[in-house]
């Protein structure tokens, strides 16, 4: 596989209508918002579970698309068992960590791709102190040889190419806590005392539009080997996650618009956010309460091209999700 050699930026826009697209537990998991602004948010954390879910549906869990941080693995034993393994092949410590990083980025594409923290802890190693004893003035003493010489444990970190911010929706979001009820009861004590339904709750966001920001960097691809066949899965998992991760909570979510910048250098040819500000996302004339994709009015990737062109010729865009007719 060919390592990627360009650096890229991209923008990710996603809706949520009638559901919750990322609860907070620390709030009865009402959907997540600024608490100044009500701007919805979802965690970069969120986003990424969805993308390994996508590539574990897609790859099946084989090297080199296996997925670390997935239910039912036990991180820490994983990365001690691959430590011992590489302490067996090199005497070198520093040698076996690396050697150690690498095969784990050559397994597993979530590592490859987001990068991973697999420092189990630090140690001392085992003190092999000797007691000796010196005749000084007729007296014994006893002394101790200490080596105090630290032991890496576990593979310490591996920083990932593509990193992903929080998504923020464009507008404030009416996030709501609806109560509900079933016609029966949960335990037979709420039976035996003459109750006949449940009454829960169901949060949700009646509409927002989101907008995420991902960079994907080429000088730390080439420490994870994250390559050009990595980077369209990753983008493939993008547009398709949610159609894999429908459930009753999250009602309707949507990718709407994934534009992606090429740069010619592996450093890039322009700063992230310059490029960013060229898509402006603002809701039409006469709408008050967004309440579809349809409501809102995104810069084309003409109009962005034709920027490029005068100000960044080194940068190029490609969008790879079609938008709706009325938004090109």
């Amino acid at each position: 596989m060919t390592t990627i050699k360009n650096r890229y930026d991209f923008v990710f826009l996603f809706d949520v209508k009638d559901g919750n697209p990322n609860g907070d537990p620390d709030f009865d998991n009402m959907p997540r918002t600024d608490e100044e602004t009500n701007h919805g948010l979802v965690t970069d954390v969120c986003i990424k579970r969805k993308i390994r879910n996508y590539v574990q549906l897609l790859k099946g869990l084989k090297s080199p698309y296996d997925i670390f941080i997935r239910e039912g693995n036990v991180l820490n034993t994983i990365i001690d068992g691959k430590r011992a393994e590489t302490d067996k092949k090199e005497e070198d410590e520093k040698k076996a960590v690396k050697l150690g990083r690498d095969e784990m980025c050559n397994q597993y594409f979530d590592i490859r791709t987001f990068g991973a923290v697999m420092s189990t802890s630090d140690m001392k190693a085992d003190d092999d102190s000797s007691e000796e004893k010196a005749e000084e003035g007729g007296k014994g003493k006893k002394s101790k040889k200490k080596d105090s010489k630290k032991k890496i444990k576990g593979l310490s970190v591996v920083r990932g190419p593509v990193q992903l911010t929080f998504a923020r929706s464009i507008d404030p979001v009416d996030a709501k806590s609806h109560s509900l009820t079933r016609c029966c009861v949960t335990t037979k004590d709420e039976n035996k005392n003459g109750h006949t339904n449940t009454i829960g709750n169901k949060n949700t966001v009646s509409y927002g539009l989101y907008r995420m920001h991902g960079f994907i960097s080429a000088t730390d691809a080439a420490k994870t080997r994250f390559s050009e066949e990595d980077k369209e899965i990753l983008f493939n998992a993008i547009i398709n996650a949610f159609e894999n991760d429908h459930a009753a909570a999250r009602g309707e979510m949507n990718p709407r618009a994934l534009i992606v910048f090429k740069h010619e250098s592996p450093l890039g040819n322009a700063r992230a956010g310059q490029l960013f500000d060229l898509i402006q996302v603002n809701k039409k004339e006469g709408v008050e309460f967004p309440r579809s994709f349809g409501d809102y009015k995104v810069t084309s990737k003409e109009e962005i091209e034709a920027v490029l062109k005068n100000r960044f010729p080194n940068v190029t865009v490609k969008e790879l999700i079609r938008r709706m007719l009325h938004q090109m």
